[in-house]
């Protein structure tokens, strides 16, 4: 077994849990402000959940906070996201500018749901629709989901099959060379960006 195939079953969720723990102090005032803010702004839940598609094609659901308006998808039904989406809410704005309402998603990585690293958990919706039109789409579920991802780093949202056909390269890149210098470069590229609030 190489060095990377060791990292990933068995050493990468031990860092994931170990990291988690450290992120959720200096995250807990954050969170906390998030969903005054959140309150403060009208009516709705703080927290939003949603189903997504995870390790082995195994569903479960993502914690996050709300930043779009309550019921937004009432009559529309499951749209694809981006970036200047009009579902979303002043405080919603801003709470993804800095990624904060991806916060809570440290609790799925402590579930076991989740990654600190990976491809993005897709909503299961449009995951049947993709693994019927976009060729080695399913390969990313063999890694669980992360909260940011080698795909995340380089690409915007993928807001349409072909821009989820290019953002899937990005995906299997990291599935096919994870290890825990990559994660810590994602990581570190991550920080930079949210510090210099080019969030996305």
């Amino acid at each position: 077994m190489g060095r990377s195939s060791l990292y990933v079953t068995k050493l990468k969720r031990l860092v994931d849990i170990a990291i988690a723990i450290v992120l959720l102090v200096p995250a807990a005032p954050i969170m906390l402000l998030a969903a005054f803010a959140i309150r403060a702004s009208g009516k709705g839940p703080i927290f939003y959940t949603q189903e997504r598609i995870g390790l082995h094609n195994r569903p479960f659901n993502v914690m996050k906070f709300r930043s779009m308006f309550h019921g937004a998808e009432d009559e529309s039904g499951p749209v694809w996201a981006s970036l200047s989406d009009p579902r979303t809410t002043a405080v919603g704005k801003w709470l993804r500018r800095w990624r904060i309402d991806e916060l809570p998603q440290i609790l799925n990585v402590l579930k076991g749901d989740m990654s600190l690293v990976g491809p993005r958990p897709e909503r299961s919706v449009f995951v049947n629709e993709l693994l019927t039109v976009v060729p080695m789409y399913n390969q990313r579920h063999g890694l669980r989901p992360g909260i940011t991802g080698w795909g995340q780093i380089h690409y915007d949202y993928a807001a349409s099959h072909e821009q989820t056909r290019e953002k899937l390269e990005y995906d299997l890149f990291y599935v096919k060379n994870a290890s825990f210098l990559l994660d810590l470069a994602i990581m570190l590229r991550t920080t930079r960006t949210l510090v210099a609030g080019g969030g996305r």
